[in-house]
């Protein structure tokens, strides 16, 4: 059985899961959807240094895969994942998928089907001539609505008929199931937000900046790095003139602990949904998070 490993930033999910790598003969699945990106480390909060334990590298995956400016989205990661996941098995390896991008641990947890569904104007003409009422009815006809996100608006609604019923008209292959023992690292608020800031400075003072200079020198447009958000929004920004570097160091401090809010917000989610996390104290030593961790596998999967 499968190790997910997860929690909001700068709280040492990948270190942790390396360490835990070394001791069970396992192999790391990163599931960071930007340190897939080459040359994006310090933006990223990408650290080799993390996958050395005790002076042997322990082996990761689905990182540095794409070229910046690729879009790479959920689809290709669940590609990729099950791809990588095959193969590590039948080596004999376990596998931990560790990160902290909610939406891929979930399309992967959740066996979610991801195809790319087109659009089907002829559909949605037909569709738009119904009433709210009579969308829903149709919706619960092709499957069972555990939430209202599919519901809160005519457009989701419309979407949702037009994907549920692709794939009861086409022969849509999922991926299989696999189960997984779900750790997630708990630290208090305001003890994250003090990581992530002196984290922040730190990355600065290794060269985040120079790094972003490098990659619009490289070619990659301004805008595309923009899109990437945090890091490389507000360091081009700075870069371009738009905003100074004192603005810069402020707002994207400010960024940050708003993402890692919403990350926790994304894993409680998961939670109400019916995943269980066992969560454990990220103020324990590392020897002490290894072997909890290690515990709760061995405890509730098949190790």
């Amino acid at each position: 059985m499968m190790l997910t490993l997860l929690g909001p930033t700068a709280t040492g999910k990948t270190a942790l899961a390396a360490a835990i790598a070394a001791q069970t003969n396992a192999e790391i699945i990163s599931a960071d959807s930007r340190q897939v990106y080459k040359g994006m480390n310090l933006g990223t909060g990408k650290d080799y240094a993390d996958y050395q334990v005790q002076g042997a590298s322990v082996t990761y995956h689905l990182l540095d895969i794409v070229d910046p400016g690729y879009e790479y989205n959920v689809y290709a990661f669940t590609r990729d994942f099950y791809r990588t996941y095959r193969s590590v098995a039948a080596q004999g390896k376990r596998v931990i998928l560790c990160g902290g991008t909610g939406f891929y641990l979930e399309a992967v947890l959740g066996n979610y089907r991801l195809e790319k569904v087109p659009e089907n104007r002829a559909l949605r003409h037909e569709f738009n001539h119904l009433s709210l009422k009579a969308l829903e009815d149709r919706l619960k006809t092709l499957k069972t609505l555990h939430n209202h996100t599919d519901t809160d608006s005519r457009e989701r609604l419309i979407r949702a008929l037009e994907i549920e019923t692709y794939y009861a008209e086409n022969s849509c292959d999922r991926y299989p199931s696999i189960p997984s023992v779900i750790v997630g690292i708990h630290l208090e608020r305001e003890q994250v937000r003090e990581r992530i800031t002196h984290r922040l400075h730190a990355r600065l003072e290794a060269g985040m900046v120079e790094e972003v200079q490098q990659l619009l020198d490289s070619g990659v447009d301004s805008e595309r790095l923009i899109f990437y958000g945090l890091e490389y929004k507000y360091i081009t920004w700075y870069l371009l003139g738009r905003i100074s570097k004192e603005e810069m160091v402020t707002r994207l401090n400010i960024a940050i602990h708003q993402f890692a809010k919403r990350q926790m917000t994304w894993f409680r989610r998961m939670e109400r949904k019916g995943f269980i996390i066992h969560w454990i104290d990220g103020r324990l030593p590392m020897e002490e998070k290894v072997d909890e961790a290690i515990r709760i596998w061995q405890q509730e999967g098949d190790f």
